[in-house]
């Protein structure tokens, strides 16, 4: 797939090619622009509309389309909802122009009037010409929320590469204005009327009210009324188009919307843009149960983090491969059996980097879109990117409360399109590989899960650790040659404490099993055990070193010196005493205070005390160098021995069954990289719009961040192949924790560091917002999370899997994740502050929700969609960070986020009870998107001519509710669409 890029250099050249011709005569006036916020909004209302029949009552609807300056073509920009059976509509949907949209006071703005004769025709065919003729030039890529991607495929397309739209332009499709209208099938042509924006502007309460007519232009069917939407401003308006308990009503239309402080601030711009691009809004005005109307604008953006977090999490895969392979090749000489396991897994290793490579070379070269459409889902190229990450917002303010964000990640359930479901995902597959492994020959050395993630560890705090050490003894000795006391000491402080971290790593009984199997692997090598002295034992526990699960493939050898490792571990921590004994004695003789902080009496060997005493006033630096000299070699010989041995149980991992191990591997990898680049998302909007929270900040150091995913997936047929790969790789975020550091440059991009079993995202704010942190998370501790999954599959596939299939792996998931969240619950309320959980308990409760949704899942019942309502209500409560997943983040997706969004306008903002199937209809309606026509198909990405029309397909809700219903709508919907062709 070729990306075009988009860049900002040339903003607007889509719509307007031209600003000024040779001579410069053409100026346009520019709109002042409030930064993040859009140019020009307005809502309509139409009055007194004449019917072309007699007596027939209308179904409105608007189109909005724009011609610009200098510019003889008509761009088709939105539409509102339809309103039925009145002469007078009052129309729910705004037009809303983003802040990076060509919009001048010279503008025009076309306002078409139609009536609906058969809505299922509506939109479908009034766009069927000019769709068709755009899908024989495009590859039309749609988004779960009617977004359309346009894909340059054709060189002879009359719109080249650079007159596309560039970054943050919103996409419509352009019709050249003397081109004959399409024929319209099942809508009749009302009246037109047409203003220029800066009329509006400068009208008289920036309201006008416009004639329709006809298209000769004569015969008046009405008027229609523009309103701008004045930000921080309420006027009064009519409610008495509303055709409820409303009518009549005088509502105060109140369009005061501004965003909390953190968020509209300029100066924290460049940190929200790090996330979201190319921003699509819908405004909306719903009454309340008061007769109020409040204002909601939903908008939904793409984050530029789809690309850069793969690419970022694929470099850290090659550079943590890179070293692996080179400490294969490091183990030292093996036996002939073990050699050539090496040689074969260093040839896999090698290819497996290479195809690293390759990948993230490809992702370098993807540029312009920054998200993966879903028809993009299975190629190997994009394999590591998310399908379909974007934020979801609805911002809401309505009469009697204060603005409210309500944010929901909508993303392509992390899943590995381009590897398959034949065999399972990663739940089955990486179950299946340790059985075998378990039942392996006698050829391999069995470690389990745990033992290799151990391995994996120590060798990473090994890399860590050892520079630091010899960091802290340079500091030392650059102490004593400043004689320096107070320095000495606190050099030495932080030497002993890296040192103690040091030794500590090798306590784990593992390093000597791994020890012992090392020395079984080397072609006949046998170690003479030499005489072991006493005093080794009061440095280190005496612990007999235990067989590895497997000791039928371990032979015993008699002439292994098991105490061996333990000499050359307690040399480390001799070395280190011998070195605290002479910064104590030196200090003391120089007249400092007594005692070091580290010195630990009794600890000292009579040879220390010999070595000290006879060298009374030598330079400090020249008796503390040797000391230091051999504390690192000691080091270097531990580090030496212990690489090999967790090197070799690595070996043990790799060599079993190539290249699957490896390509398991490489699935988890694309998995998680999915899932991570989500996560990075919703964690920066997450702290961004939550700044000013000291609940939430005191939270996230103290507790963690809740994460809850709600999945649509199916448990039939491939489904159970992303669902088996999303529950692993969510599980698997446990392993991230995040770093919040100041901003030093305009680079504000997070930051990955780490192994494959744990991460460390660096997310970089300004200096104005890392300032207001607390002083926990200034210095750098880690904030975790706690991601979990509850799925739910509510599509036609999952009817056919609760009746002839298995719902064993839902609910299996869901009742882990309950235990997940329930625990996260308990650690919140043991851990937050008194004074937080009484006022927290007074305004929720939790505890309550949480039995509810245990029963739930108890229940067993069949598509039981109140699971997924009580899990993303408690995790709202608890301040988390809200997904919401399907197999590409479209249909089912959007349907879930629009019904919630209209059940918390109903439950938290009073949304009049008669207009909730309303405003669901609005946030649900296609046609508002302007150009996208309902012929595309949201699976597929192409164009269906013949598809069945929505108004046979009754609201998914109902089709929640029982199974039964999917047959008799089965049966309905067969005989509608019989009866209408016949």
């Amino acid at each position: 797939m070729e990306i075009k890029e988009e860049g900002t250099s040339e903003e607007g050249q889509h719509f307007l090619p031209a600003q000024a011709n040779d001579t410069g005569d053409f100026q346009f006036t520019s709109i002042p622009k409030t930064p993040n916020e859009p140019q020009l909004e307005f809502i309509l209302a139409c009055k007194d509309l004449v019917a072309p029949v007699r007596d027939r009552k209308l179904n409105t609807v608007v189109q909005i389309s724009v011609i610009h300056p200098a510019e003889q073509s008509l761009t088709r920009y939105a539409s509102t909802e339809i309103v039925e059976g009145t002469r007078d509509p009052l129309f729910l949907t705004g037009v809303t122009f983003p802040s990076e949209y060509p919009i001048y006071e010279e503008t025009k703005i076309k306002l078409t009037v139609y009536d609906v004769k058969d809505k299922s025709h509506d939109t479908r065919q009034i766009f069927k010409p000019i769709l068709t003729w755009f899908s024989s030039t495009f590859n039309l890529c749609v988004s779960h929320h009617a977004r359309l991607q346009v894909l340059h495929k054709d060189k002879d397309c009359p719109f080249p590469p650079e007159h596309w739209p560039k970054n943050n332009q919103v996409r419509t499709c352009v019709l050249p204005e003397h081109k004959d209208p399409p024929p319209e099938v099942g809508r009749s042509f009302l009246g037109y009327a047409s203003f220029k924006v800066g009329e509006l502007l400068k009208s008289k309460e920036q309201l006008l009210s416009l004639s329709l007519r006809t298209s000769d232009g004569g015969k008046v069917v009405g008027t229609i009324e523009v309103s701008v939407v004045k930000m921080g401003e309420i006027e009064d308006g009519e409610a008495d188009h509303i055709t409820t308990d409303v009518q009549g009503q005088k509502c105060a239309l109140v369009w005061e919307c501004t965003a909390p402080e953190s968020v509209s601030r300029k100066d924290n711009l460049p940190f929200l843009n790090t996330v979201l691009r190319n921003p699509v809004c819908k405004l909306y005005r719903f009454p309340t149960s008061d007769n109020k109307w409040m204002r909601i604008r939903e908008q939904m953006s793409e984050s530029i983090l789809s690309f850069h977090i793969p690419k970022e999490l694929i470099s850290l895969h090659i550079k943590e491969d890179l070293c692996r392979n080179q400490e294969l090749k490091e183990l030292g000489e093996l036996s002939p059996h073990w050699d050539n396991l090496r040689k074969n897994v260093l040839t896999h290793c090698d290819q497996m980097v290479n195809m690293y490579q390759d990948i993230l070379t490809e992702l370098s070269r993807e540029t312009g879109s920054s998200f993966k459409s879903s028809s993009s889902k299975g190629e190997k190229t994009l394999e590591f990117v998310p399908v379909n990450l974007h934020l979801q917002r609805m911002h809401v303010h309505s009469p009697h409360l204060k603005d409210a964000l309500y944010d929901v990640i909508t993303v392509g359930a992390p899943a590995a399109h381009f590897q398959g479901f034949k065999n399972g995902g990663l739940r089955k597959l990486l179950h299946r590989f340790e059985t075998e492994r378990r039942n392996t020959g006698y050829q391999f050395i069995y470690y389990s899960p745990e033992n290799t993630a151990k391995a994996k560890e120590v060798l990473s705090n090994i890399n860590q650790l050892q520079p630091l050490i010899a960091t802290h003894a340079d500091l030392l000795l650059n102490s004593a040659s400043q004689h320096s006391p107070d320095s000495l000491k606190n050099s030495l402080k932080m030497l002993s404490e890296k040192t103690e971290l040091f030794v500590h790593a090798f306590k784990d009984q593992l390093v000597r099993s791994a020890l012992l199997a090392l020395y079984t692997a080397r072609p006949g090598g046998i170690l003479k055990k030499p005489p072991s002295p006493k005093s080794t034992a009061e440095s280190s526990p005496q612990e007999q070193p235990q067989a590895v699960k497997r000791q039928d493939s371990i032979p015993h050898h008699s002439d292994y010196d098991e105490e061996e490792w333990d000499r050359v571990w307690a040399n480390v921590g001799k070395s280190l005493n011998c070195v605290i004994a002479m910064v104590d004695k030196l200090i003391e003789r120089d007249g400092g205070s007594e005692g070091s902080a580290g010195s630990k009496e009794g600890e000292k060997d009579a040879s220390l005390e010999d070595s000290i005493t006879s060298h009374p006033r030598e330079d400090w630096y020249e008796q503390l160098y040797p000391l230091i000299l051999t504390l690192k070699d000691c080091m270097g010989e531990v580090v030496n021995r212990a690489k090999q041995s967790l090197t070799f149980v690595l070996l043990q991992e790799l060599a079993y069954s190539l290249p699957q191990c490896l390509m398991l591997t490489l699935r988890r990898d694309i998995v998680f990289s999915q899932a991570l680049a989500g996560l990075v998302c919703g964690f920066i909007i997450k702290l961004h719009s939550s700044l000013n929270d000291p609940g939430f900040l005191q939270q996230l150091y103290t507790v963690g961040l809740i994460v809850q995913y709600e999945g649509l997936l199916s448990t039939y047929s491939d489904e159970i192949g992303m669902l088996e790969d999303m529950a692993v790789g969510i599980s698997d975020l446990k392993k991230v924790a995040f770093k919040i550091i100041e901003a030093k440059t305009n680079d504000v991009l997070p930051v990955i560091t780490g192994r494959r079993e744990h991460y460390v995202v660096e997310v970089k704010l300004p200096a104005m917002m890392f300032e207001s942190l607390p002083q926990q998370i200034k210095e750098g501790q880690l904030l975790h999370v706690h991601p979990v999954l509850f799925n739910v599959g509510i599509n036609e596939q999952q009817t056919l899997a609760e009746r002839f299939g298995d719902v064993s792996l839902q609910e299996n998931i869901n009742q882990e994740n309950f235990e997940l969240l329930k625990e996260y619950y308990k650690t919140f309320m043991e851990k937050m502050p008194p004074d937080y959980i009484s006022q927290f308990q007074e305004q929720h409760d939790v505890k309550g929700l949480l039995d509810n949704l245990h029963q739930n899942i108890q229940a067993k019942k069949r598509k039981n969609v109140e699971i997924m309502w009580l899990a993303a209500t408690i995790c709202r409560k608890l301040n988390g960070i809200r997904f919401t997943c399907c197999k590409s983040a479209k249909d089912r997706t959007s349907m879930s986020v629009t019904l919630e969004q209209c059940t918390i306008l109903r439950d938290e903002h009073q949304l009049h009870k008669d207009f909730f199937i309303r405003a669901l209809d609005c946030m649900r309606s296609r046609q508002t998107q302007g150009a996208l026509s309902e012929s595309d198909d949201p699976e597929t990405g192409c164009l269906t001519d013949n598809k069945p029309t929505s108004r046979h397909f009754y609201p998914v809700a109902l089709l929640l509710v029982s199974s039964h219903l999917l047959v008799v709508w089965l049966i309905l919907s067969l005989a509608l669409l019989l009866a209408k062709y016949q």
